[in-house]
């Protein structure tokens, strides 16, 4: 792997970053803060917005080959937008729909589901929700008990999906069902297309330890899904969603995120310069900035090397793997210091009289309690990394 930046990667990280600056407003870091906790009013409007500017850019799919509706472009230099968008914390990246369910459709899906799923993501204008994990199935995804039966030209899903992100919001679902009871438990999914206006379904608010609303729980009663919505063959689903779950495991965003928060906390500190309590008069605390640092370095490198495998087409599993389990503890850790080295302050919830950021540094640790249970824990991923990277016995 070459470290260095291609010269076109670099250019275009600048032409990012000056967009950034010109079309985000000056206080939003501080906004972004406060409309977390309602976002409803906040957030999605402003998303909708800046959705229309990098679709109109040809940001918002560029990785997609241009005959779908993308820019063409590799993935490395998605990952260098990705990681300036996290770093900014902006708005209008489609990760649900673009960033995982497009992919899929692009190796597995069928020339029908291309035609008319692909080119909506590309103009910004589908919202897709992720159905995967239940109340008896998370990290052991393959246990899931949501069940579809084939019926003439429909299957037949009835079920419960949980942690849906943005399900209260999607027009559209990707949804892992049992199809075959009797098999295997890996070898009896199917993976299906769900329109959330099929009868039958039902929404209902999850509100997270951050007061933020973007999970739910989803309720499918005898929801009847054209067979034409299958992806892949049926009970094939288990294969076709490892697609899925490798390019959740591998966002450059982790890292991102916490240089970001690294930074600004810094410059907070340095406000505190010269005052009684100023924490960084101790050669402990920048010791931890300083370790804090190079950990986050080190987690921005192994996602780098994922990309350059995807974009090498080397098999990446057991990295994509390392990532999560890296980057999530990590993420806890770096918030959990952060939070320790400013002080009792650095609990004050968004736009309490003092918080520091705003508020940004206690919304932040919240958040990042369920950093290593979503997506698969951390157990799970050690037992990835052991069984495909190092070879050991189940």
């Amino acid at each position: 792997m070459d470290f260095r930046f291609r010269p076109e990667d670099e250019a275009f990280r600048e032409e990012v970053r000056a967009f950034l600056k010109r079309d985000l407003p000056a206080d939003w870091k501080s906004r972004w803060i406060g409309v977390m906790g309602h976002i409803e009013e906040g957030y999605y409007p402003f998303e909708r917005e800046m959705r229309g500017k990098l679709k109109e850019r040809g940001w918002l799919a560029m990785s997609w080959p241009k005959e779908f509706g993308g820019g063409g472009a590799d993935i490395l230099r998605q990952t260098v937008f990705s990681e300036e968008m996290e770093y900014h914390r902006a708005p209008g990246r489609d990760m649900g729909g673009v960033g995982m369910v497009g992919p899929l459709l692009i190796a597995h899906g069928t020339e029908e589901q291309k035609r008319e799923h692909l080119p909506p993501m590309a103009r910004g204008e589908v919202i897709w929700a992720q159905g995967f994990s239940e109340p008896e199935a998370g990290s052991d995804l393959a246990s899931l008990r949501t069940r579809a039966v084939r019926d003439g030209d429909d299957y037949v899903i009835n079920g419960q999906k949980v942690w849906t992100s943005r399900g209260h919001r999607a027009q559209w679902m990707h949804l892992l069902a049992r199809t075959d009871p009797n098999a295997p438990k890996h070898k009896g999914i199917s993976y299906f297309l769900v329109d959330m206006k099929t009868p039958g379904i039902e929404v209902r608010p999850l509100v997270n330890i951050a007061n933020q609303h973007d999970f739910n729980e989803v309720f499918l009663k005898d929801v009847r899904v054209p067979a034409r919505n299958i992806v892949g063959e049926e009970n094939t689903g288990w294969y076709v969603a490892t697609t899925t779950l490798n390019l959740e495991r591998s966002n450059v965003g982790f890292s991102a995120v916490m240089r970001s928060m690294l930074e600004d906390t810094i410059a907070y500190l340095q406000t505190q310069k010269g005052t009684r309590f100023s924490p960084l008069d101790g050669a402990l605390t920048r010791h931890k900035l300083a370790d804090l640092a190079v950990a986050i370095q080190v987690c921005r490198v192994q996602s780098y090397r994922v990309a350059w495998m995807q974009h090498h087409g080397v098999p990446y599993a057991k990295e994509a793997a390392m990532v999560k389990v890296f980057a999530t503890e990590l993420w806890q850790r770096a918030m959990r210091g952060l939070m320790e080295i400013v002080g009792l302050y650095g609990q004050l919830e968004p736009h309490q009289r003092g918080a520091p950021l705003d508020g940004g540094l206690e919304h932040q640790y919240l958040y990042t309690i369920a950093a290593t249970i979503g997506a698969g824990t951390s157990e799970i991923q050690r037992n990835l990394i052991a069984g495909r990277g190092l070879g050991l016995p189940r």
